[in-house]
């Protein structure tokens, strides 16, 4: 196929495709696109007699792609996100005046400590945008960036998709929140005693604390796991208990008051917070904008 022959080739239909691949479904993949179920199954069709192959094959619930169906993706994928870039790069962004709409993933930590600064830079700039905030982790970023469900992340990371792009935020150290009184801090023998309270995405017991205190011999006891920092200060309050939280989220939690933050008795390593975001919007003058602002006000304080 020539190039003038790409003329008879619908780019909506590669979106389809492309979703399709994504969501493995037809219902998912109209709820996506904001289509109807008709809409899909009539352009799959059209799909099919472009590339001459079945694309993909119902198996229980799912459609799975043909070998066709991945060789096309993979051709097809970075095509898409270079004419993204191209049209990106001749758009103009105007925060002031903007009422674009953007989708970002965070992690509970950043949402509860690093998003209400970043929310009152973005109002004064840009008061007609739009912020939908999404749940992330390390594990539901790589997923929601390929699809597409956000345009940027912050979180801590480890495998992203191929076309995506990562920086350090920031180094975070984490800190020791208790809310009682005793005076001066909590030894290691007073740390391993104590009841702890932490905070997990997944419901774990266990994590690098306990990890750090096996090395040396040592054990904690946790009494408390919750899936947000939100109300971990009125829970520890009026108890012994205490908490190994990152240092941006201590310090808004002291910051309400009625708890205090100390280093903690051990040797830890330190966890870096990762801003990712799409390979295919690097160029967008709309989203590069919100990066800078999210480096800004998400970023290690010493870096600005």
């Amino acid at each position: 196929m020539n190039r003038n022959d790409l003329r008879r080739v619908d780019l909506n239909l590669l979106i389809v495709f492309e979703t399709l691949m994504h969501e493995r479904s037809v219902t998912r993949a109209a709820e996506k696109l904001f289509l109807g179920q008709p809409a899909i199954s009539a352009a799959l069709s059209r799909l099919r007699n472009l590339f001459d192959d079945p694309l993909f094959v119902r198996t229980g619930r799912s459609m799975e792609p043909s070998a066709r169906a991945q060789e096309i993706f993979a051709l097809l994928s970075p095509a898409l996100d270079s004419i993204s870039t191209a049209v990106s790069r001749a758009a103009e962004f105007d925060p002031a005046t903007s009422n674009a709409v953007f989708r970002i993933g965070l992690s509970d930590d950043a949402e509860f400590a690093l998003l209400p600064q970043l929310l009152k830079r973005v109002r004064a700039e840009a008061p007609g945008i739009v912020l939908v905030v999404r749940r992330v982790n390390y594990l539901l970023m790589p997923t929601l960036l390929a699809s597409g469900e956000i345009s940027v992340g912050v979180s801590y990371t480890s495998e992203l998709p191929a076309n995506a792009k990562r920086k350090v935020l920031r180094r975070s150290k984490p800190k020791l929140l208790r809310a009682d009184s005793m005076p001066g801090s909590i030894g290691l023998d007073d740390f391993c005693a104590r009841p702890h309270a932490l905070v997990s995405f997944a419901g774990d017991l266990s994590g690098f604390i306990d990890e750090a205190l096996e090395e040396i011999g040592r054990k904690r006891h946790v009494v408390l796991a919750v899936p947000q920092f939100n109300g971990l200060g009125s829970l520890l309050a009026g108890t012994d208990i205490v908490a190994t939280v990152p240092d941006y989220t201590a310090d808004a939690l002291t910051a309400a008051g009625g708890l205090r933050a100390e280093d903690l008795p051990l040797q830890v390593r330190t966890f870096e917070l990762h801003m990712a975001w799409r390979g295919a919007q690097d160029n967008d003058p709309a989203e590069r904008w919100l990066r800078s602002r999210i480096q800004m006000f998400f970023g290690d304080p010493e870096s600005l």
